[in-house]
């Protein structure tokens, strides 16, 4: 608590009045005020580590020597150092404690980590830099030296970078729409202490791959289960979904046909199973599985009605007739013959 001793106006000038001497009584009234704020320090035994208590006093406005002033005395911690300071008047000459200097900026690497991104969509590299007082922070991609940004400003002409940054947030964002595969790379952020201080972090633009195991003909016997297998890698995140089609149709998994279930496995590599069971002749035909975030793969299905695979794959030019069996023979006949004369 300040207990405060106020004079007003009128009582300081009626104490001037008995005082013949102005100059001599203002003089004395404020030793008095120095003599009175000595008094007022709280002393303990020597053995307390606080020997003085820091206790404010009094708030005074008062008249003194050339002008009008407020003395505020009080007990300062420890020391008490407070004296009358010569000015316009008297004044407390108070010492506040020494700040410690301001922590240099810090990167946050937990949350400045590198980037894999799906190529065509959005890339987002965060640099976090606590403490960053007046300093700013730049992205630089190491490709071709290029600033890109500082601070929120953009200085590239390629209008798919961006610099964000949010108030009071430690977060500075470099943020690449429809990144490419031409945009992986080392990118810097450069913050402008002296000497700079920089994190690098690796961006990395994939293309999902999709494809179908067995592919791209796939040879079925008549009355046994279709088992497809579509493998989705390098990518980012996992499909939103795959769907299947065949002959460019949507496979319906309630239609009546029955015996159609597909099994999805989600994870750095995505699988979806089409399972059609007792495959018949109309089973047959082209398969696309449809991934969400890739490119589609397909597979052709033959389903044999005791067929020899081999002759349907090559056409039937990978099977021997008796006669082409005949014309050999002759032929390896002659060439004996031919040797045979020759000796």
């Amino acid at each position: 608590m300040i207990r405060a001793v106020t004079r007003t106006e009128k009582q300081i000038n009626m104490s001037h009045r008995k005082t013949p001497d102005r100059s001599r009584g203002n003089e004395g009234w404020c030793r008095r005020l120095e003599t009175g704020m000595a008094s007022t320090q709280t002393h303990r035994p020597s053995g307390d580590p606080a020997s003085i208590m820091p206790t404010p006093v009094a708030s005074i406005p008062a008249k003194c020597g050339l002008g009008v002033f407020t003395l505020v005395l009080f007990n300062l911690l420890s020391t008490g150092d407070c004296h009358i300071r010569a000015g316009h008047g008297p004044h407390m000459d108070v010492h506040p404690p020494t700040l410690p200097p301001p922590l240099p900026p810090q990167l946050d690497p937990t949350h400045s980590t590198d980037v894999t991104a799906l190529a065509d969509k959005t890339a987002i590299l965060n640099c976090r830099v606590h403490n960053i007082a007046n300093n700013t922070v730049s992205w630089i991609r190491h490709r071709d030296i290029h600033l890109l940004t500082v601070g929120k400003y953009t200085y590239t002409s390629d209008q798919r970078f961006r610099a964000l940054h949010e108030d009071d947030s430690d977060d500075w964002v470099l943020k690449i729409n429809y990144v490419q595969t031409r945009d992986t790379g080392m990118y810097e952020c450069q913050i402008s202490t002296t000497p700079p201080l920089s994190h690098f972090i690796r961006l990395s633009v994939v293309k999902p791959y999709t494809h179908i195991l067995g592919g791209p003909d796939m040879y079925i016997n008549k009355g046994s289960t279709i088992n497809l297998t579509c493998v989705v890698e390098f990518s980012p995140e996992p499909p939103d979904f795959i769907y299947w089609n065949h002959n460019n149709k949507i496979i319906s998994y309630d239609s009546t046909r029955g015996g159609v279930t597909v099994i999805i496995e989600k994870g750095d590599v995505t699988t979806s199973s089409l399972l059609i069971q007792k495959a018949q002749a109309y089973d047959s035909g082209r398969y696309n599985c449809n991934p969400s975030n890739a490119a589609p793969a397909n597979v052709t299905v033959h389903v044999l009605n005791g067929e020899h695979p081999a002759a349907m794959q090559h056409g039937g030019q990978g099977t021997y007739t008796s006669s082409s069996v005949r014309n050999i023979l002759t032929l390896l006949a002659l060439l004996v013959g031919v040797h045979t004369l020759l000796q």
